[in-house]
């Protein structure tokens, strides 16, 4: 039987963990994928705790608008498609059916900046507090 949520919509099982989520789940986030009202494809929903009731449903109409936001800007080919997800759903980088957005979104200017971002993390933030941060993360491994 289908989990539909009067927010976030129907619930999508996915049949396999993907990088990101098991990135996440080392961080303590659990995963729920959900096709809210009007959506083209299922949004990740990343949380601690219980998704369905710890959250008002203002807090998750907010966070579903953030996330479309983004979401069309960065994937225009999954979350701007013209076509909406079926009960079977399968996300293409390549899908050709999708708008364009009036926002340019430089993904190889995304990958510099991250590894200045990166770098100025590590100048910054990892090698002056090294022991602190090694003493940190040992307490949970």
């Amino acid at each position: 039987k289908e989990n539909q949520h009067p927010v976030l919509g129907f619930e999508y099982q996915p049949n396999e963990s993907s990088l990101t989520e098991q990135y996440f789940k080392k961080m303590g986030l659990q995963v729920r994928y959900f096709m809210p009202p009007n959506s083209v494809a299922p949004l990740a929903f990343y949380f601690v705790g219980d998704l369905l009731n710890n959250y008002t449903n203002l807090e998750l109409i907010s966070t579903i608008s953030t996330m479309e936001t983004f979401q069309k800007i960065y994937r225009p080919e999954i979350y701007n498609a013209n076509a909406i997800a079926g009960q079977c759903y399968q996300p293409k980088l390549k899908n050709q059916d999708h708008s364009v957005t009036q926002i340019i979104y430089d993904r190889s200017e995304r990958s510099l900046l991250a590894n200045e971002q990166g770098k100025f993390a590590e100048e910054h933030f990892i090698k002056p507090y090294k022991a602190v941060l090694e003493q940190w993360s040992a307490a949970f491994t």
